[in-house]
């Protein structure tokens, strides 16, 4: 057994309340009670991290249902998810772990070293966060990353990006990967839909890509009639352009009904189509279609259009690259083995 963990990132206000600092929420936490995300908890004046050492969703994924197209395409990386999470997301794709009160009673504590061990024994070649939001869990994360990384792994954020300067200034300092979920370019959006703000997601973004060395890949869940419209996709992919690098992988990703929004149809591939084209003449050079079959998914040289690396759902079928170069010469932006 390991002991429950103190959390980090948090202050004492006035009686027996506290303040979490995790991110742009600052919840404040009376004697008792736990935050929005369910999983940090005030215990006699201190601030718990319920989900810590507690995983209760792990698989060996390829790198590519993350997804991350550029990072060591056709390798498998461990992947863990725990309860719990910093949004209110309506469409949500995980809601049984992210949005539903934690169930610790049938959960085994697994200390973070166990968790490299058995990613080492996986065969795996990274280690990703993911399934629910890790940011609300980041002192496993922490606690992970850092021998993982010693023992070789890589190591993968899959993230909605509400993350407070903090925060993230510790919890990406041993992650080598991020795909944030930029959800819509709308803070109309986001507080509809997901009962959130969408400019600390851009800020987290921005930091990323101009203050760390993580490699950033960016993903839209697009939704009929919510976050679709042709002037939010070129909004959206604009400013991917402007900010992150026209280099910056952007994919789109087919919705389909779940957790409270049930009411919308599948997105059409006519629509998901309509997107990419929108982001590639946005001057935006890697743009790929999620949860369809289809061309969508394949890496395509830039220069002279050469197929690359080809994709069937989550598997590579083909890989032409020749390190990080198309046989052409180009170099195609990444990490590659």
């Amino acid at each position: 057994m390991i002991p429950d963990k103190e959390a980090l990132w948090w202050s004492s206000l006035e009686g027996d309340w506290l303040e979490c600092h995790l991110c742009p929420r600052n919840c404040r936490i009376e004697e008792g009670a736990s935050g929005y995300c369910r999983v940090r908890q005030n215990r006699s004046g201190s601030l718990f991290a319920l989900a810590y050492g507690r995983p209760v969703a792990v698989h060996a994924d390829p790198i590519e249902k993350k997804p991350l197209y550029h990072f060591y395409p056709g390798s498998y990386t461990y992947s863990l998810g725990t309860f719990g999470c910093n949004l209110g997301c309506m469409f949500c794709q995980n809601w049984s772990l992210s949005h539903v009160a934690p169930n610790w009673g049938n959960t085994l504590k697994v200390p973070p070293q166990d968790v490299v061990q058995a990613a080492l024994r996986s065969g795996c070649s990274s280690l990703a966060f993911t399934y629910n939001e890790p940011t609300v869990w980041g002192e496993y994360v922490l606690d992970i990353s850092r021998p993982a990384r010693k023992a070789g792994l890589k190591t993968v954020m899959v993230t909605n990006g509400y993350t407070s300067p903090e925060a993230r200034e510790e919890i990406y300092a041993e992650v080598d990967a991020a795909n944030v979920d930029l959800k819509a370019f709308s803070e109309d959006f986001y507080r509809r839909q997901a009962d959130a703000r969408l400019q600390p997601v851009l800020d987290t973004l921005v930091w990323l890509r101009n203050k760390t060395g993580v490699w950033l890949e960016v993903t839209c869940l697009v939704i009929p009639g919510l976050n679709d419209d042709p002037e939010m996709i070129r909004l959206l992919s604009g400013w991917v352009h402007d900010h992150l690098g026209p280099d910056t992988p952007l994919h789109f990703s087919a919705f389909h009904p779940n957790y409270r929004l049930l009411d919308r149809p599948p997105t059409a591939p006519a629509i998901l189509r309509k997107a990419v084209d929108t982001a590639r003449n946005s001057g935006l050079r890697f743009v790929y279609e999620g949860n369809v079959e289809g061309e969508g998914a394949h890496t395509c040289c830039p220069r002279c259009q050469k197929l690359l690396v080809r994709r069937s759902w989550h598997c590579v079928t083909e890989n032409s690259l020749r390190g990080n170069r198309c046989p052409c010469g180009e170099s195609i932006p990444g990490r590659y083995s």
